[in-house]
C-alpha cells in the first residue's frame, strides 16, 4: 500500500545529540559541585538538575507520540481514501 517509515535521523545526528547532552549535564554537575555555597544549597541545586532532566526527557516523549499518532491517523486516512478510490468506478450507473 504504502511505504514504511523511514528514520529522518542519521547515526552521526544521534551520537551528536546523546554527547552534547551527555557534556552539558556533566559540566553542570561539576559545576554545581565547585560552587563555593553549602552541602544543601548544592543538593538543592543537584535536585533541580535531575528534575530539570527528567522532565526534557519526558517532554519530549510527549511531543514524540503525539508526533507519532498524528502520523499513524494520516497514514490510516490515506489507506481508506485510496482504497475508496480504487472501489469507485466513474463508469458505473447507478439504477440501471
Amino acid at each position: 500500500m504504502s511505504t514504511p517509515m523511514q528514520s529522518r535521523t542519521t547515526a552521526a545526528y544521534f551520537v551528536q545529540a546523546v554527547l552534547s547532552f551527555a557534556v552539558s549535564a556533566a559540566a553542570l554537575a561539576v559545576g554545581i559541585a565547585n560552587l563555593p555555597v553549602g552541602p544543601w544549597t548544592r543538593a538543592f541545586l543537584g535536585v533541580g538538575l535531575l528534575y530539570t532532566v527528567t522532565s526534557s526527557f519526558t517532554l519530549a516523549k510527549v511531543i514524540r507520540d503525539r508526533q507519532e499518532s498524528t502520523e499513524i491517523v494520516t497514514r490510516v486516512d490515506q489507506a481508506r481514501l485510496e482504497k475508496l478510490l480504487a472501489e469507485h468506478d466513474p463508469f458505473k450507473v447507478d439504477g440501471i
